[in-house]
C-alpha cells in the first residue's frame, strides 16, 4: 500500500475550504478510501462501537452515523446487534458504497452545520468520527445533531486537537450546556486517530447525554 498516495489523499481532505470542494475531495477518494485509511491505521469509525455499545442498547434505537462516509462503522455496529442505523454525509459517491455494505437503513445525503433532514427527536443517539477536524464540519453543526436527538438520548462524538479551541468547539459544547440541551457524561483523553501515522494526530472523544 502506498503511503505515500494515502496521506496526499488525506491532505486533500484536510486542505478543503468549503463544502463544494471537500465533496470534491472526497469524490475522488472514495474508491480507494476504505484500503487507504486501512493502510493509515485509522482507528476510529471501530473504535466509536465502544462508546456507542456503553451507552446505547442493541435493541434501541434509531441510531445516526452523522458523517458516515464509505459506513465503516456500519458493518462492526451490525455485528454487535444494532439494527436501526441512519448515515448522513456530504459525498454521493461516499454514500453509494455506504449503501453497497447492507447495514444501513436510512442513508441521506446532507451537510452538517445546514438543517439535517429529520425532525426534532427522531435518534436515540448519533455518533460521529472523523468529521469535526480541519476542513471539515463546524462546530455549528452540533446544533441541528442534538436538535434531532430525543431526550435522554446520546450525542457521541470525536473532535480533532487542532480545531477544538480554535474551531469554536469548546465554546459551541459549552454553550449547549448553558442552555440545558445536554450535560457531559463522559470525556476521553487525548489519543492517536492512526495506529501506523501521523503519531502527533489527536482527538478526543465527547458523550453528552441529551436534555
Amino acid at each position: 500500500m502506498d503511503l505515500d498516495k494515502a496521506n496526499a489523499a488525506l491532505d486533500s481532505v484536510y486542505s478543503a475550504s468549503s463544502p463544494d470542494e471537500l465533496a470534491k475531495a472526497y469524490a475522488d477518494w472514495a474508491a480507494t478510501y476504505d484500503s487507504e485509511t486501512a493502510s493509515l491505521g485509522y482507528l476510529l469509525p471501530f473504535l466509536i462501537t465502544a462508546w456507542v455499545a456503553r451507552y446505547v442498547s442493541a435493541s434501541e434505537g434509531p441510531l445516526l452515523d452523522a458523517g458516515c462516509g464509505t459506513g465503516l462503522s456500519g458493518p462492526s455496529m451490525k455485528a454487535l446487534g444494532y439494527h436501526r442505523l441512519a448515515g448522513l454525509d456530504l459525498s454521493p459517491d461516499m454514500l453509494r458504497i455506504a449503501a453497497s455494505r447492507q447495514t444501513y437503513d436510512d442513508l441521506r445525503q446532507g451537510t452538517l452545520g445546514e438543517t439535517l433532514p429529520w425532525p426534532d427527536g427522531h435518534f436515540r443517539a448519533f455518533f460521529s468520527t472523523g468529521v469535526f477536524t480541519m476542513g471539515h464540519a463546524p462546530a455549528s453543526g452540533l446544533n441541528d445533531l442534538v436538535r434531532i436527538t430525543r431526550s435522554g438520548g446520546h450525542a457521541i462524538f470525536t473532535v480533532r486537537d487542532q480545531v477544538f479551541d480554535s474551531g469554536g468547539f469548546a465554546g459551541v459544547i459549552a454553550n449547549l450546556e448553558k442552555q440545558g440541551k445536554w450535560r457531559l457524561v463522559e470525556e476521553s483523553p487525548w489519543f492517536r486517530c492512526y495506529a501506523v501515522t501521523e503519531p502527533g494526530a489527536r482527538v478526543k472523544t465527547f458523550v453528552f447525554e441529551v436534555l
